[in-house]
Formats: C-alpha cells, sequence, structure tokens
C-alpha cells in the first residue's frame, strides 16, 4: 500500500542510545508474554489471535525501551520491556473486543475492573480472568515495592487515566467524530499513555522526582511536552494503520485535516511543526525555569540531581522512541530518514541549524512591536443568548465609585474616561444576570480588579529585565489572601486596597474548603502573571500548546467560576475530565475573543506578545486575516465541544455520581452560569470602549507602543526598593 504522505524532517538534537542488555530483553519479555497468554490467543473464542510470536518480535518491543531506557540495568530492563508489552498489548485486546464492536457498556465495566489491580493500599486480592489483568498482577507486584508511596499514588493516578480514558477514543469512533485539535491534544495525553511512561522513567532511571515540586507547572510542562511529543511522533508514523486501515479517528493528522481543511500532507507537516514546538518547550523549561524552582523550593543538591536525571530520562525516550518507530514493523517508515543529526547527515554551512530548528527557535524570539492596524472582526459563533441584570445601572455607579475609592484613577494607569468606557458593570450583569445588588457589584468590582491588574503588571514589568520584581509581586499579593480572613499588610496602592477588599467580601463567607479552592484559582492567575513576565523579558511568542493552557489561568476564569459552584454537588464531580474539559471550552471561548478583539492594544499599542492571533501568525507563518480566521474557527470548536459535553458526558456522569434531582438542578445551573459567562464576555467586547481605535489613539497620544512615562505610583517604588 503507498504511504499518505512523505515522512517529514524531524527535529533531533539528543542521539539515540542503545541499551547493552537488549538481547536479555528479547528473550525475557517473550518468554514473559507467553506466561501470561498473549501470543496465539484469541480476544474471545472464535475471534482473531491477537498476537503471534512473530509479530511480536517484529513489533520488538524490548528495542523500544532499549532505545528510550539506555542506561538501565538488565533487571529493570526486562521490567520496562514487560510494562510496555503489557500496555500494547492491552491496546489490540481492546480495539478487538470494544472498539471495533464499539461495545461502550462492555468497555467501561472491563476498564472499571482493572483497578481492582491496582490497590492504593495493601495486596491484589482480586482474580485474573484474563491476560490484561494476570499481567498487570505481575507487573504491579515487581514494580511497587521499589518506589515510595508518592510515586504510586501518581503512578496510579497516569494509569487509571491511560485506561479510563479510553472510553473517550471509543465513543468518538461511535459517533463518527473528529475532535478538535485542542480537545485531541488535552485527551491524547491521558489515552496515549505518555504521562504513564513519564512515571515508568522514574523507575528506569532510579530518580524519582521530589515530592515538593511533582506538581508545580515546571515539572508539569516537562511531562507534558515529553507527552505532546511523544504521541504526536506516534501520530505521524501511525497515520496509516490507525485511519486507513483500522478506520480510527484518534490521529493529530486527521484532526488537522479537518479543522484546517488541508491535504495530508500539510496536515503532517503541521503535526510535525507542533512536535518541533513542544519540544523546544521542553529544552526551554528545562534550562530557564528548573534552576528557578530549585531555588524557590530551597531543594537540596541530590534532589536537585534526581529532577535532572529524570529530565535527562525524559529526553533520552523522546529519541528513543524516535529510533524505535522508524525501524518497528508496527508503523509507517519506508524510505525514512534516519540519520537524523548525528554523522552521516547533511553538512555544509547552514545545515547545523535546520537540524537544530534554529530559524522556528529564533522566528520565536524576533517579533518587532508594529503597526497592525483595526483587525476586521469575524461572524462570531453565539448560540447562548445575552441576559442582562436589571440592576445594571445600579451597578456601573456602584463599581466606578468603589474604583475611585481605591484610588485606580489617581495612580497613572486609568483615567476617569477610560474607567467610564471600559464599562466593567455590563459585563458583570451578563455574568450574574440572576444576582442581586451586592452579588453584581461585587462581580463588577473583581472583572474591574483584574482588568487593572493586568493593566498594571505590563507596565511594571513587561519590559525590563527584572526576574526578581514579578516573583516578588505576586508573594507580596498573595498576603492580602490570607485563608483565616484575618488582616494583612497595610496596602501601599490601589491595586492592594482593591485586593484585600474583594478578598475579605469574597472570602469570608465561603466554608473553609471552598476558601482554599478561590484561593488557590487567584494564586494560579498571579503566578500565570510571572510566566507572562518572562516571556516579554525574553521577547518569546509562546508555544501554542503552552499559551492555550496558560491563558485560561491569566484571564482570572477559574476564580469566577470557582464562586459559581455549589455545596450540594461533591467536589470530586467538578474534578472529573467531563466538568474540566466543559469549563476549558467555556474559558478558550472567552480568551479567544479577547485576543481578536484586543490585537491592536497588545501588539500595536502595547507591545505585548500574548496574543493566540500573534501565536497563529508565528505558528503557521500566515498573516493577520488569516490567523483571526484559525482563531474563530477555534472558538466556534469550542463552543461546539461546550454543547457536546453539556448534552452527552454531564447527564453520564451525573447518573454515575446517582444525583438527586436537586443535585441535577444544580449542574445544570452551573451549566447554565457558563453559557452566561460565554455570552457576556463576547456582548462586553462588542460594547466596550477599550478596544476601540479611537479610544487607543486618544489614551496614548496618538502613539503606538512606547513605554509609559510619568507613571509614579506607590506600588513601582515599593518594588523598585
Amino acid at each position: 500500500m503507498p504511504q499518505p504522505f512523505e515522512l517529514p524532517e524531524f527535529y533531533l538534537v539528543h542521539p539515540a542510545r542503545l541499551n547493552p542488555n537488549l538481547e536479555e530483553a528479547r528473550v525475557h519479555t517473550r518468554k514473559w508474554a507467553r506466561d501470561f497468554d498473549m501470543l496465539d490467543t484469541p480476544a474471545f473464542e472464535g475471534g482473531e489471535i491477537i498476537w503471534s510470536e512473530a509479530e511480536l518480535d517484529a513489533m520488538d518491543y524490548a528495542l523500544l525501551c532499549a532505545y528510550t531506557h539506555p542506561e538501565c540495568s538488565a533487571e529493570l530492563l526486562n521490567l520496562i520491556t514487560d510494562w510496555y508489552v503489557w500496555v500494547f498489548f492491552f491496546d489490540d485486546h481492546f480495539l478487538e473486543l470494544y472498539k471495533k464492536p464499539k461495545d461502550i457498556k462492555g468497555a467501561k465495566k472491563y476498564l472499571d475492573g482493572l483497578r481492582a489491580f491496582m490497590p492504593l493500599h495493601g495486596e491484589i486480592t482480586a482474580t485474573p480472568t484474563n491476560p490484561v489483568e494476570a499481567g498487570l498482577t505481575d507487573l504491579w507486584r515487581r514494580t511497587i515495592p521499589m518506589m515510595s508511596q508518592e510515586w504510586k499514588v501518581r503512578f496510579i493516578e497516569s494509569t487509571l487515566n491511560l485506561l479510563v480514558e479510553c472510553m473517550w477514543e471509543i465513543v468518538n469512533i461511535d459517533e463518527g467524530r473528529v475532535a478538535n485539535p485542542i480537545d485531541y491534544i488535552e485527551m491524547r495525553r491521558k489515552v496515549g499513555g505518555a504521562p504513564w511512561s513519564a512515571n515508568l522513567v522514574e523507575v528506569a532511571v532510579g530518580a524519582e522526582v521530589p515530592d515538593a515540586i511533582a506538581r508545580t507547572r515546571p515539572l508539569r510542562v516537562l511531562r507534558d511536552t515529553f507527552a505532546d511529543g511523544v504521541h504526536l511522533r506516534n501520530d505521524v508514523f501511525s497515520y496509516q494503520r490507525e485511519v486507513e486501515e483500522e478506520g480510527e479517528n484518534a490521529n493529530m493528522i486527521l484532526v488537522l485535516e479537518t479543522a484546517l481543511g488541508c491535504t495530508t500532507q500539510e496536515a503532517a507537516e503541521a503535526t510535525n511543526d507542533l512536535i518541533t514546538s513542544r519540544m523546544q518547550q521542553f529544552e526551554h523549561t528545562v534550562f530557564t525555569e528548573l534552576p528557578i524552582l530549585f531555588d524557590q523550593h530551597g531543594l537540596r543538591p541530590d534532589e536537585r540531581m534526581a529532577a535532572l536525571v529524570y529530565a535527562r530520562g525524559l529526553q533520552d525516550w523522546q529519541s528513543g522512541g524516535h529510533e524505535w518507530h522508524m525501524r518497528s514493523s508496527r508503523y509507517m517508515n519506508a524510505n525514512a530518514d534516519r540519520s537524523g543529526w548525528v554523522p552521516g547527515g547533511p553538512t555544509g554551512l547552514g545545515t547545523l541549524g535546520a537540524r537544530f530548528g534554529f530559524p522556528e527557535r529564533l522566528k520565536r524570539y524576533g517579533h518587532v512591536p508594529h503597526a497592525v492596524g483595526p483587525t476586521s472582526l469575524p461572524e462570531f459563533t453565539m448560540p447562548f443568548k445575552v441576559r442582562r441584570n436589571p440592576l445594571l445601572d445600579n451597578a456601573r455607579r456602584n463599581s466606578v465609585d468603589w474604583a475611585r475609592a481605591m484610588g485606580m484613577t489617581a495612580e497613572g494607569v486609568w483615567t476617569d474616561r477610560q474607567l467610564a468606557g471600559y464599562d466593567f458593570a455590563l459585563c458583570a450583569a451578563g455574568l450574574h444576570p440572576d444576582a442581586g445588588q451586592e452579588e453584581l457589584d461585587l462581580g463588577a468590582q473583581w472583572a474591574l480588579w483584574g482588568t487593572y491588574a493586568d493593566d498594571l503588571f505590563p507596565m511594571m514589568f513587561f519590559h525590563t529585565r527584572d526576574l526578581v520584581g514579578p516573583r516578588a509581586f505576586v508573594a507580596r499579593s498573595l498576603e492580602f489572601l490570607p485563608l483565616d480572613c484575618a488582616a494583612g499588610p497595610a496596602p501601599a496602592n490601589a491595586y492592594e486596597r482593591g485586593l484585600a477588599d474583594l478578598w475579605r467580601r469574597s472570602a469570608l463567607p465561603l466554608a473553609d474548603e471552598d476558601r482554599a479552592r478561590f484561593r488557590r484559582t487567584l494564586e494560579r492567575m498571579l503566578e500565570a502573571f510571572v510566566w507572562e513576565a518572562d516571556h516579554h523579558q525574553q521577547n518569546r511568542i509562546p508555544d501554542p500548546v503552552d499559551y492555550i493552557e496558560m491563558r485560561r489561568d491569566i484571564w482570572g476564569s477559574l476564580p469566577t467560576m470557582s464562586l459559581r459552584r455549589t455545596g450540594i454537588v461533591p467536589a470530586e464531580f467538578f474534578a472529573t475530565s467531563q466538568v474540566r474539559g466543559l469549563e476549558c471550552s467555556a474559558m478558550d471561548q472567552a480568551c479567544f475573543v479577547n485576543d481578536i478583539f484586543s490585537y491592536q492594544k497588545e501588539i500595536e499599542f502595547d507591545g505585548e506578545l500574548m496574543n493566540m492571533v500573534l501565536v497563529v501568525e508565528n505558528f503557521l507563518g500566515c498573516g493577520k486575516d488569516q490567523a483571526v480566521a484559525v482563531v474563530n474557527d477555534l472558538i466556534t470548536a469550542r463552543i461546539e465541544q461546550f454543547v457536546r459535553t453539556r448534552d452527552h458526558e454531564i447527564p453520564t456522569l451525573c447518573e454515575e455520581f446517582g444525583f438527586t434531582a436537586a443535585q441535577r438542578k444544580a449542574v445544570d445551573g452551573y451549566v447554565r452560569a457558563l453559557e452566561d459567562w460565554m455570552a457576556a464576555i463576547l456582548d462586553w467586547h462588542r460594547t466596550t470602549a477599550r478596544y476601540r481605535t479611537a479610544e487607543l489613539v486618544r489614551s496614548r497620544g496618538g502613539h503606538g507602543f512606547a513605554l509609559p512615562s510619568g507613571f509614579g505610583t506607590s506600588a513601582v517604588r515599593m518594588f523598585a526598593s
């Protein structure tokens, strides 16, 4: 069968190495697979044999593990190889039993049963009934004694994600649905199993990630970029088998073909560009974020070394996994360029830069502020009707009075004219259409304070080389969020006065657990400010995936959503991937709408980089109008994803939780609040003066990007000292 596209030239900067214990692992794992009935065994009586010994040998998982774990001992290599034989057998076993017949109920029962073979405490008591369960029992008993309880918790989480989220694939196949790019990347991490592989890297290299940093942003980025690189590379090599031969639709090339309306070759190249971007994000995080993280947490030298050894293990996996894909019979790899960047590849002036991805990397750092002109607004998708609170006029007066009382028009950030024209009360009236006056005022003032912070922070830190200042700003801000709601430090400026007042009024009525969760959402928003500042100080346009995920925190969506949750619905419900997906769809719609409306303000007048239109321009190498169209298509896709989750996944989830009528009504109310939220955000952007060209020219004296002059706030004096 002819290949559907030519393999692209991959970004490879770390040479693959081969573990010398390969042959022993091949012999061991062949015997292990046969001992657990994985060879010459049909998935069901009368069905097709899943694997023969010849097929197992041709797929050569021992070679995969020898490449991805080049330094581990023979015993560990055998164990790791058995884990991979098990997980690939599970995938093919699941395909025959449940994916092909589209047996959703049977699949769920099967997957739920596997939990019994990974107990958090104590021994396995369940009896295996098939090769998957028997193999998992053996692997669990051989692995767990070597690792800490903290690692065990993380490994159970990633393994269950890998198994349970297979339901996402089977539901998509049943509906004939191709996911949108954002939903696909997020779900592929769980279905594809790379976070699970990252846990096994800790086993192989004999270095656990210190628990103090295991769930921080830099470590999360290392895992996610590793996962995306592994999964997207697999999508390139497996497209022919999965899409053309097996009829699957969970493949990034197919996703981009559908989303961008492009050819298979173009989608393959775009997928490879995304692989390159994610691998470069991995490197960026190792060299720029890990050192700061280590100092912030006061890690000992041995803990720092463990984290770096782990990072090197992930890098080895990337290189070794690529090498295996080039050789395994499981994948499309005819006529593949196996030279990588090692000797034997092209030489001469310019080829080194091409091999290392220098042109793409430099393009990300080469942005220069420039005039872009007004943005032609597209036709936005909005199926939800705006409902405005009848108390809007009072909220307008109250919010303006509050802002003036805090000093927000007296410190050089906003004028009285700007404050009135921004009309944050209008936004709050749509966000809270049924609220009383006090709640509506509070919502308007949070929106006002958040936008004030969004304007103040860039003025102070985006165009400096100050690494300490942004972090000091955030650390001081957190002092105004005491969990006991006791008095904090004396506010020194309008920003701090506003935060202290809003926190006391919002947090005091909350239960302890809800208050802690609300504080954490504000922490994430403030920490994302530092991420923004670091990118601006490096003049670095962010990686597309990193931008989308961090933009949700910057926008301040989570604090708003957190306050709308009700106590009669358990926190576990809101922690599910279905509800999280619903919220992310809503957040992305709002963020992307803001990026289109604010493009001229941010790029031309503020000299900023955090804008999805600019990110798409940089990534696709296209003009503004095409980038706006792509972002608008993403907005539509996220709304469609929201509706699909609302109509299909949320009702099923409520059934699984056994909710009462009152709890279902509360869930419906929360979903309706998200719909109000999306409609109100679009409505406010169409109405506010904040992004109008005439207002931008007037407020900046007719000039584009320039550092503000005469900025003499107490905040600046405080953080400069």
